[in-house]
């Protein structure tokens, strides 16, 4: 069914909820998985235009990535890292397309009006924008 499956992460406990579920979706569809991150702070949008060096941000960003690929190869998957930089929907629309992906597998927050407004919603935005499906699983909401 799957073959490539896109897997944006952000560092954060959302990122356990989709890769728990990518990798049973992998396993069973014989899929390869691309993980990516797009680094959006102020470095990580500029280096390339201002010539600017890699940031403490963007290697700590590398080392995650490069744990979690470490992990999930360990696991029997085969899996690669793609760190990126800009608009986080824009590229992860566009990694996908570059990657020769056929699935987008993303974690949600589970934002609901004013959150979404003030924080918006990258997952929102590559539902309406990516040329492949896109699958969203919602971050366990933690106990009241």
């Amino acid at each position: 069914m799957y073959r490539r499956i896109l897997v944006p992460l952000e560092n954060s406990r959302t990122d356990d909820a989709i890769v728990a579920h990518v990798t049973a979706l992998a396993r069973q569809c014989g899929a390869s998985l691309v993980f990516i991150h797009v680094a959006d702070g102020f470095v990580a949008r500029n280096l390339t235009q201002l010539d600017l060096r890699e940031s403490d941000e963007i290697r700590k960003d590398r080392a995650y990535l490069d744990a979690i690929v470490t992990r999930i190869t360990g696991e029997g998957f085969k899996a690669e890292a793609v760190l990126a930089s800009g608009e986080p929907a824009k590229e992860i629309c566009a990694a996908a397309d570059r990657e020769g992906c056929d699935l987008i597998a993303m974690g949600t927050h589970g934002h609901r009006l004013v959150k979404d407004i003030l924080y918006g919603s990258v997952a929102n935005e590559v539902r309406h924008n990516s040329m492949v499906p896109v699958l969203m699983v919602r971050e366990p909401q933690p106990d009241a």
